[in-house]
């Protein structure tokens, strides 16, 4: 599946060091907390938090193992040096090739790993990758359209136990140094709220953003497509420096997410909330995926959230947009999975999510032989509750009707291991920042039946998920 010199890569995989010092812990009595101190820190130059399933917490940091593609190139870096090559217009291929190398690795028995399943990655996807996989390679642009990082530590806070592994004793004794501290509260101005100004905030741009969902209804009753995801982007207050550990702590004890992250990585920081996944994929080779269209608020009073609950249920729209979602999953899998072996394992059952609550369903199969994880992912990203219905049609109408790329918006962050497993989070309800700037986004199932007002009032809903849980630097 590779592109690029094997030996590039085989030579890049015996410069990554293995974590090769294991401890464990004590569980830790607050996970989330404990993961956000480590990253505030600041041990590397890169981090991630990722929540994985069933209150699992991972903390990883590094700066010197990484691989970073786009349309054109692909570059490793490790122990100081660096390896590039050539995408051919096939990133993820290339990013795919590169990874395996370090599985080759584990598989000669050469990094004395001590973790189940292999080494671990953690990276991310920009949504523009989706024009290379299903639409036109010309609207992917030319910036990173995928990065990993393999840690020099990683932090695993879990229920039963906390298991630290490091590249060598430094790194071990300074993350033992740091949950050794007794944990601190934040100061003061990272606790406010921003109480004021939050509906002003996520109201910016809805004019524009109506227009383009008129114009999107258009092209659906012209038969262009069925269902179009039309999203709008948020900018926050260039005065205002948002903190994204603070943000991702409020934030979460808020929400009730599938999945959720917090990162500096490639050039991206990033506190999300994601309602669901892209796609999970098990070392056994059982692969599902986790599609939730059709929305309603959700707020405090019980009996309005029955009455909308039960709304959703019955509304022709959103049980539309719902359904055929499902079919295009069910499309996507199983041209990756073994005949027969793709079933919906839940249909149209109702989540909360933060200040929403979704129709959600899930499709799952077992991957060929022939097939892996990166093959599923080539698949059924972006996920079809970013996208639409068909996919290509879906991202030609976004790039007509959209305000400038998304980037991490509507793609992925992932964690993998060289064992095969893969875990991608869906990138929605989600603090974004890069460079100076940093931003809100969020979007609506736009179908023949859609209304301006509705689909605006809904992006309303999903940045309620976010926007009141902000907290911005002292200085």
């Amino acid at each position: 599946m590779s592109t690029g010199s094997r030996n590039t890569w085989e030579a890049w995989a015996r410069s990554v060091p293995p974590l090769a010092c294991v401890s464990t812990r004590e569980p830790w009595p607050d996970p989330m907390a404990t993961a956000t101190r480590l990253a505030r820190a600041g041990l590397a130059g890169q981090y991630v938090v990722y929540e994985a399933d069933g209150g699992v917490w991972h903390f990883a940091a590094g700066s010197d193992v990484s691989v970073t593609a786009d349309t054109g190139g692909i570059t490793a870096r490790a122990a100081g040096r660096t390896w590039t090559s050539r995408t051919d217009g096939r990133p993820l291929a290339a990013f795919a090739g590169a990874l395996s190398a370090l599985r080759d690795e584990d598989d000669e028995g050469s990094r004395g790993e001590q973790n189940a399943g292999g080494r671990h990655f953690y990276g991310w996807a920009a949504f523009e990758l989706a024009h290379l996989l299903h639409a036109d390679p010309a609207s992917a642009g030319d910036r990173p359209l995928l990065h990993a990082m393999v840690p020099s530590v990683e932090v695993t806070l879990g229920g039963d136990s906390t298991v630290v592994r490091a590249v060598d004793e430094a790194w071990a004794r300074k993350v033992a140094d740091l949950l050794a501290e007794p944990a601190a509260g934040q100061p003061s101005a990272r606790d406010e709220p921003v109480r004021e100004g939050t509906e002003g905030i996520i109201a910016a741009g809805s004019a524009a953003y109506g227009r383009a969902v008129a114009r999107t209804v258009g092209d659906i009753r012209a038969g262009l497509l069925e269902k179009a995801v039309v999203s709008r982007k948020v900018p926050l207050p260039a005065e205002r420096h948002p903190d994204f550990p603070a943000t991702y702590l409020a934030g979460r004890r808020a929400n009730t997410p599938a999945r959720s992250y917090l990162l500096d990585l490639g050039g991206y920081r990033a506190a999300g909330f994601s309602p669901e996944t892209v796609l999970e994929v098990g070392d056994d080779g059982r692969v599902s995926t986790q599609p939730l269209a059709g929305t309603r608020a959700l707020g405090a009073d019980p009996a309005e959230n029955e009455r909308r609950r039960a709304e959703l249920l019955s509304d022709p729209k959103e049980i539309h947009e719902h359904a055929v979602s499902v079919r295009l999953a069910w499309d996507e899998m199983a041209a990756v999975c073994s005949p027969g072996s793709v079933v919906v394992e839940e249909y149209m059952a109702v989540r909360p999510r933060g200040s929403v609550q979704h129709l959600a369903s899930r499709v799952t199969g077992r991957l060929r032989p022939d097939t892996g994880p990166w093959d599923a992912f080539a698949s059924l990203f972006p996920a079809i509750t970013a996208t639409g219905v068909s996919k290509r049609a879906a991202l030609q109408t976004l790039a007509r009707h959209e305000d400038g790329p998304r980037g991490l918006y509507g793609g992925a962050v992932f964690r993998g291991s060289t064992g095969g497993a893969l875990d991608a989070a869906l990138v929605l309800r989600t603090l974004i920042g890069t460079g100076d700037e940093a931003w809100l986004r969020a979007g609506a199932g736009v179908t023949a039946q859609s209304s301006p007002e509705r689909e605006i009032e809904e992006t309303c809903e999903k940045l309620r998920s976010v926007a009141p849980h902000l907290r911005f630097s002292a200085d």
